[in-house]
């Protein structure tokens, strides 16, 4: 008898404890199956902030329907099921938000190089303007040297000229200053030479200048000879 109410007690302790252990299992498992549903949807909603539905649709649609498949069996009391398509859901939500993530980076590192791409080219582009700069300001300063050099000449030249033109004037006064005066008269010399042929000999030299004079002779005897030699020097 005894042996029989043990039994039944036993028997009654168990089936109390069933009856208490199987709601907390399903409240367990319903806890399970909405943290896992919510964690699919957030991640889910990261994808699609991402872009997955651009950079993996294909991923992005499959968690959107093993999602829609968990709320399904939940609603319908499959807790597990539901639990296993909620994670399925996250699974490809996170794949997805790996591709998405990628092509980001992948566009960002593209922009920061066409970034490096034109800031180099613009560097370039300054350092040829300003080496362009420089030439034309080291022709200029040349331009500037020339044209110095032409003015200076310029100058010379002028200063030349009119050192040239006052040397014709100055010749041409004094030409005409020389064509103004009468020419000198030129000088005569005149010598006279007697010759005596009794023997005795004797030579008389008159000399005059601008004009010639000629003194008589003396008288004598009709045997002296008498000779006159003219000379005339320009002046």
């Amino acid at each position: 008898m005894f042996r029989k109410t043990m039994f039944a007690s036993l028997l009654a302790t168990s089936a109390m404890t069933l009856a208490v252990a199987t709601p907390a299992a399903a409240n367990k498992a319903s806890d399970r199956a909405r943290e896992a549903i919510a964690a699919a949807e957030a991640k889910i909603h990261t994808a699609e902030t991402l872009g997955a539905g651009v950079d993996a649709p294909r991923d992005t649609a499959e968690a959107r329907a093993a999602l829609a498949s968990a709320k399904e069996d939940f609603a319908t009391g499959d807790k597990e099921p539901a639990i296993r398509e909620a994670i399925r859901a996250s699974a490809l939500a996170d794949t997805a938000i790996g591709l998405a993530q990628q092509r980001k980076d992948a566009a960002v590192a593209q922009a920061n190089e066409a970034q490096r791409a034109t800031a180099d080219a613009a560097r370039d582009q300054v350092s040829a303007a300003q080496d362009q700069a420089a030439q034309a300001q080291q022709q200029a300063v040349a331009a500037q040297q020339q044209a110095a050099e032409a003015n200076a000449r310029a100058d010379s030249a002028q200063q030349a000229a009119a050192a040239s033109a006052a040397d014709a004037s100055a010749a041409r006064n004094a030409a005409a200053v020389v064509a103004a005066q009468p020419p000198p008269a030129p000088q005569v010399e005149t010598t006279v030479t007697t010759r005596r042929t009794s023997g005795h000999h004797a030579t008389r030299t008159h000399v005059t200048r601008h004009t010639t004079t000629t003194a008589p002779a003396a008288a004598s005897s009709s045997s002296d000879q008498v000779t006159t030699t003219t000379r005339v020097t320009p002046q």
